[in-house]
């Protein structure tokens, strides 16, 4: 071999190497779009703070007993997994990937600039290639297809409607000045109250970001399910009522005023606001079977198949849990606390 083809030789291989390498990076930075329907995580559990969330037969959860740090779990709380340090919220997933809002992230190679950072996440399902998608404190965040929608909140404590696509492109400001909790989106839909002029029913239209009214009443944190929105009626002591979107008719399911509520399956979970008789409870979706969970004020009421995890108003642990469909029978979340003890180890 002349020196002259030895030099085409090494040129070539040199460029067939660098080739390769451009098309891995290539294939390594590609996000999988989702289906346009995709949602995140359910609308009852964000309003909570979404501390936990189910997916594809896994559940991601914020560690309370680890500084709210990212695990995941079976549904039956075995097999308990750290993914990485970092006190994590409004956890969302679809297709391949998580994504969470994030305060004090710290630890772990993965997470490279946004050691000590804060702001919106992606990671895959296994907690690995963690990217920043926007440096911002988040008020609320949900996976709507392909976009994140999630309230930003400024220096200022202004916030805004933000939107940003799952590959980090198209980031854009949907909303500068209105308060809109994104949580309840549905087949391309986000329903919200209003919060500046009054509290109706607005429905966000994704494909375009337009707005327009549903139905002049006055509520709070609408959750849909099967034709119906269940609300906080404002204007009546925040009682919990379900407005039908089928016949245009309110129904009152508890006259008891409300903190917060969740709904999953055939059933509402919600905490009582009472002077003397603090509580929560729970009932079916048309408002009957109401049952006692526990005495007392509690907070942050996430749902998964298996279980309810709440915890105590202004007390982050310990974690309570009781099942989602069988009978109350409230105990700590022993293997939450269990897989956090053995992280300090």
């Amino acid at each position: 071999m002349t020196s002259k083809q030895r030099n085409i030789l090494i040129l070539s291989i040199t460029g067939i190497i660098f080739i390769a390498l451009f098309a891995l990076a290539l294939y390594a930075s590609y996000i999988p779009l989702n289906d346009e329907y995709t949602v995140g995580n359910t609308p009852g559990n964000l309003n909570n703070n979404g501390y936990f969330c189910e997916y594809d037969g896994r559940v991601y959860f914020a560690n309370a007993y680890d500084n709210y740090s990212l695990y995941s779990m079976n549904p039956d709380e075995t097999d308990i997994k750290k993914l990485h340090d970092g006190s994590s919220s409004h956890i969302c997933a679809g297709g391949d990937y998580l994504y969470y809002a994030m305060a004090n992230a710290g630890g772990g190679s993965d997470l490279g600039s946004v050691r000590g950072s804060y702001g919106i996440y992606r990671s895959k399902l296994n907690g690995k290639n963690v990217t920043g998608m926007d440096r911002c404190h988040v008020v609320t965040m949900q996976l709507c297809g392909n976009y994140l929608y999630y309230e930003k909140l400024d220096a200022s404590s202004s916030v805004s409607l933000e939107k940003i696509k799952i590959n980090k492109k198209d980031k854009e400001t949907v909303n500068p000045n209105a308060i809109i909790n994104p949580n309840c989106y549905v087949n391309g839909t986000i329903y919200y109250n209003g919060t500046d002029q009054d509290h109706y029913l607005y429905a966000l239209n994704t494909s375009n970001d337009t707005t327009s009214v549903v139905w002049r009443g006055n509520i709070w944190n609408p959750i849909y399910q099967d034709g119906y929105v269940y609300y906080m009626d404002v204007e009546n002591n925040y009682r919990l009522c379900r407005y039908s979107m089928f016949n245009d008719m309110v129904e009152v399911l508890t006259n008891d005023r409300i903190d917060l509520f969740n709904v999953y399956g055939g059933y509402i979970y919600y905490q009582v606001n009472s002077k003397t008789e603090p509580a929560l409870k729970r009932m079916l979706t048309d408002g009957s079977s109401q049952e006692l969970i526990r005495e007392g004020d509690y907070q942050n009421i996430n749902i998964t198949s298996q279980y309810v995890y709440f915890n105590s108003f202004r007390e982050s642990t310990p974690v309570y849990r009781t099942s989602t469909f069988g009978p109350v029978n409230v105990t700590t979340f022993d293997a939450g606390m269990q897989a956090a003890l053995e992280e300090l180890q």
